[in-house]
């Protein structure tokens, strides 16, 4: 690891990093305005890069982001007033740990707020789904845009252009800077989990080993902090839970050409063993509120995965009569199309495709659709249509790793092989 200053960079980039939504959650309750908040931070960083190797890093170090970034995005705003400057930053840092006790006075009061607000403000119902997340990804976890628009197979001008257009929907809408009330909280809640797991899954299907791993531990630090948040929501565990149990399989899921490697065919050793016990921990506690959720059910049913030591001993009946609580939860034709490969494992693929076929025109656009159906048709011994099933997939595909596992497949059914059960 590299060090600036005698610190370990990494351990720079990482306060940074885990400060992030409470310094810009702070600074834009200050200012009241996105870019500005957004500007004052990265002066922030900027200036931290610079002082904390020569001082030391300080106690607190969002609260010095907060005062730092929130001085000089003042000292811009008066010396383009023409007015007198504030002190240089040198004299700032000077007051070590005065600073914490100082910013906590002005925010820490509101520290919970602002997450939130910052948080709440990405959802907000005014916003097309896709420049909420994108809005997430950018003010929340703080992804450039070039990332931002990896993940959504856009151009960096669309990208800029969605959250621009997203930023100025904010400030059109007039947001008030106030607490959620406790009839708001509930709805406001499930958009916020919708949103941190949209995050997850932007990582989890991405072909980028770094990038996928940046994301999905953004979206479960997120989460995490939704947790302390609101630390009695049943839900909120199930989804930190259902984040934790999926991501624990992180190293399996792709091989040293980076493949996909399916759950059956992963070497289960290499699962992460401390995710997996915070995950299953989670979802016990979650589940004992006996109030279950689409992410407990979703937490119950990796959980189950994750307690398999073989593929062999998967409960797969068990997996199937989850799925069918959640079809009635949160009925939606992809829960049916996930329903359906446990019903493949534990009633065979005739009683699956039954499931599979009327799902055809709501998912005629969804690779896993195609891909599901393939593997069932050649499973019953109907090649041509499992051909033409595995040929549409890979039109669909999102990578090319989900591209390459399609075409292995394929070319195993031309060549005759016995498909995988």
């Amino acid at each position: 690891m590299s060090e600036v200053g005698g610190l370990d960079g990494a351990w720079i980039e990482g306060a940074l990093l885990a400060a992030r939504p409470r310094a810009v959650g702070a600074l834009l309750r200050y200012f009241r305005d996105l870019d500005l908040a957004e500007e004052a931070y990265q002066d922030a960083c900027l200036r931290a890069l610079k002082t904390w190797p020569a001082k030391g890093p300080p106690r607190d170090p969002a609260a010095w982001l907060i005062l730092v970034g929130r001085n000089a995005a003042l000292d811009g705003l008066r010396r383009r007033a023409r007015q007198q400057p504030l002190p240089p930053e040198e004299v700032l840092s000077d007051l070590d740990d005065a600073e914490a006790p100082l910013a906590e006075r002005l925010d820490e009061s509101q520290y919970r707020d602002d997450v939130l607000r910052l948080l709440f403000i990405c959802c907000h119902k005014d916003l097309p789904n896709t420049q909420q997340v994108a809005l997430a990804l950018r003010i929340v976890a703080g992804l450039t845009v070039p990332q931002i628009a990896r993940a959504f197979l856009v151009s960096e001008a669309a990208m800029e252009q969605r959250i621009t257009r997203a930023k100025a929907r904010v400030g059109r809408a007039n947001i008030p800077f106030a607490a959620p009330d406790a009839n708001e909280r509930a709805a406001r809640l499930f958009a916020v989990g919708t949103m941190i797991y949209l995050i997850f899954n932007e990582g989890y299907s991405a072909s980028d080993g770094d990038y996928r791993q940046r994301l999905c531990a953004d979206a479960i630090r997120l989460g995490r902090l939704l947790l302390r948040l609101f630390p009695a929501e049943a839900e909120v565990m199930g989804l930190v839970a259902l984040m934790l149990l999926q991501h624990s399989r992180h190293a399996a899921r792709f091989d040293a050409a980076g493949e996909v490697v399916l759950l059956d065919e992963q070497e289960r050793t290499r699962w992460d063993p401390k995710l997996i016990a915070e995950g299953l921990a989670l979802v016990e506690k979650a589940l004992r509120h006996r109030a279950p959720g689409p992410y407990q059910l979703q937490a119950a049913i990796a959980a189950l995965h994750a307690r398999a030591a073989r593929p062999e001993d998967t409960d797969w009946a068990r997996i199937d009569l989850l799925y069918a609580v959640l079809e009635r939860v949160q009925p939606s034709p992809v829960v049916t199309l996930n329903r359906a490969v446990a019903v493949s494992k534990a009633r065979g693929p005739a009683a699956a495709l039954a499931m599979v076929e009327p799902l055809g025109a709501s998912l005629a656009g969804y690779f896993h659709f195609h891909g599901l159906r393939g593997a069932l048709l050649w499973q019953l011994g109907r090649g041509n249509e499992a051909k033409t099933a595995f040929d549409k997939a890979i039109a669909l595909a999102h990578s090319a790793a989900e591209a390459a596992h399609i075409r292995r497949n394929l070319d195993r059914l031309m060549a005759g092989a016995a498909a995988p059960r």
